[in-house]
């Protein structure tokens, strides 16, 4: 079967078509997803084909083209399934909008960074149930917030792209450590020759007497810790609740945040999910993928 999509036509997501009908089939779409999801996980999302995935799970591969039509749909199921670790149960899910906020960013960031190639791998809208229930429960963490919609889905907006940009540099650490020696040795070579040029200042205050390389790896690594993630949040948080708090003259309008953003008041949505970016990680693609 062809995974090609034709140009300007969205193909109707996975979920639009039942499972299977056999009486007792021999794989479920969840037993896909978790098989897809280990493939990704141990090997890097360019080693999950429907090849792959077929041998991993013993049936041929054309076999698995009876539950799932492309690997699009493979794809959607993963993104789905990932989704599902990013929700948090209703009896677990604070009434207070600053702690709902909050619970679902280090949920999503947990999430992520267990699968942090989602950030990168999928493209397009995947709005699967597990995605809209994240964008639900996203909704109703704000529910409370007073103002209009455009305010509260920026509030949302902005929380998730701090996640994916945390998960994002954190993922991005091991590539300097990861480097060969003698791309190490051609970094610190370089940046050395750049710094007794005299023009970089700060950054040879930062470097001291280490080598570019570990200052830089030192560097990345405090900027992407847990603490800098919740100090980080935090600021937010008191952020959005001192533009709750303001003045009504003085508390950022709709129009306001529609023109900074480029987007029509009552025009806005969960950016992904950037996941709009508070339903899925599909549109988080080249960014930095929640949400």
């Amino acid at each position: 079967m062809s995974n090609r999509k034709t140009p300007g036509i969205v193909p109707a997501p996975i979920w639009a078509h039942p499972a299977p009908g056999a009486r007792r089939p021999k794989l479920t779409r969840e037993q896909l997803a978790a098989c897809a999801l280990r493939v990704g996980d141990t090997d890097g999302i360019d080693a999950v084909s429907m090849r792959r995935v077929a041998e991993e799970l013993g049936v041929g591969t054309m076999t698995l083209y009876y539950y799932v039509r492309t690997k699009d749909d493979l794809l959607s199921l993963m993104e789905d399934a990932l989704m599902a670790e990013v929700l948090i149960p209703d009896d677990q899910m604070p009434t207070d909008w600053r702690a709902a906020l909050r619970a679902i960013a280090f949920s999503t960031r947990g999430a992520f960074m267990r699968h942090p190639w989602v950030l990168t791998a999928t493209e397009g809208l995947r709005f699967g149930p597990n995605s809209m229930k994240h964008v639900e429960q996203s909704m109703a963490a704000v529910a409370s917030v007073p103002g209009d919609l455009t305010r509260k889905l920026a509030m949302i907006a902005i929380v998730d792209d701090f996640v994916a940009g945390h998960v994002a540099r954190r993922s991005g650490t091991g590539a300097i450590t990861d480097a060969s020696p003698g791309a190490v040795h051609a970094i610190d070579t370089f940046v050395t020759a750049q710094l007794a040029t005299g023009a970089y200042p700060q950054l040879r205050a930062l470097i001291g007497e280490q080598s570019p390389v570990d200052a830089f790896t030192k560097a990345m690594t405090s900027m992407s810790d847990d603490a800098l993630f919740e100090f980080g949040l935090e600021a937010l948080l008191d952020g959005f609740a001192r533009a709750i708090d303001a003045p009504a003259g003085r508390a950022p309008s709709s129009d306001a945040i529609s023109s900074r953003s480029g987007r029509r008041p009552g025009s806005g949505g969960p950016s992904r999910s950037r996941p709009p970016r508070s339903g899925s990680p599909s549109s988080r693609r080249g960014a930095t993928r929640p949400r």
